[in-house]
């Protein structure tokens, strides 16, 4: 139980090189190009989830706003994917690091906030200053939107952090607790290891779940500004 915590947020290194690079490109093996004209089950069953999920998220979008489709749904593979295989023990969950997910926001969001300023100038200025303004509240409000723009990339990031790593630290506590409790106390460690099993369903589920949140936002970003 004297483990630290935080040992497997660390970053993996073998003989002092860092090694995320190589773990970051790993999803890519889990969606193999096809290369014949009769697909296999599998291939057929992500290429159908991939449209499917796709064509959920392109139904609000104009023509400007679907030209970011390639690029979304690369993203939502690309976070599930990593989170569900962070999930397997002793590997390395990348998106547990709040630099790599601020580096996808902000690239993100800052392209869909130049996009909107390039075709809909007045709409996205508008926003800092909504109508029927007082003129005393004028300078606070353009300084509270402002703020709250630039919060956005931060929000995404802190959250999807915030969220793996509370399952995974969680996960840690209660495997520690049953190993321990195993040669305590027998039904209190079956107890412990049902919790265990449920939490990890849940995490599967959550893991799934915030990459379609963190794509989902920067789909309505993206859909505030085309």
């Amino acid at each position: 139980m004297n483990e630290n915590l935080f040992a497997s947020f660390m970053t993996p290194s073998l003989m002092g090189i860092p090694i995320v690079m190589f773990i970051i490109m790993f999803p890519t093996i889990m969606f193999p190009s096809p290369n014949r004209l009769i697909n296999s089950r599998i291939i057929t069953i992500q290429q159908w989830l991939i449209k499917l999920t796709l064509k959920q998220m392109m139904l609000i979008h104009s023509t400007k706003g679907r030209t970011w489709s390639l690029m979304l749904i690369t993203l939502i593979l690309f976070i599930g994917t990593t989170n569900l295989l962070g999930l397997l023990p002793h590997s390395f969950t990348p998106t547990t690091q709040l630099s790599m997910n601020l580096g996808m926001a902000i690239p993100l969001w800052a392209g869909a906030v130049l996009l909107g300023f390039r075709h809909k100038t007045k709409s996205s200025l508008a926003h800092f200053l909504p109508q029927g303004t007082p003129t005393i509240l004028i300078p606070m409000l353009v300084i509270i939107e402002t703020i709250s723009l630039f919060i956005q990339p931060m929000a995404l990031a802190v959250r999807l952090t915030a969220n793996i790593t509370a399952g995974h630290l969680l996960m840690h506590l209660i495997g520690g607790a049953t190993s321990v409790l195993f040669s305590i106390s027998t039904p209190a460690a079956l107890i412990t290891f049902i919790i265990l099993l449920l939490l990890t369903m849940l995490e599967f589920a959550v893991a799934l779940i915030q990459a379609y949140v963190f794509t989902l936002l920067v789909s309505l970003y993206l859909h505030d500004n085309t």
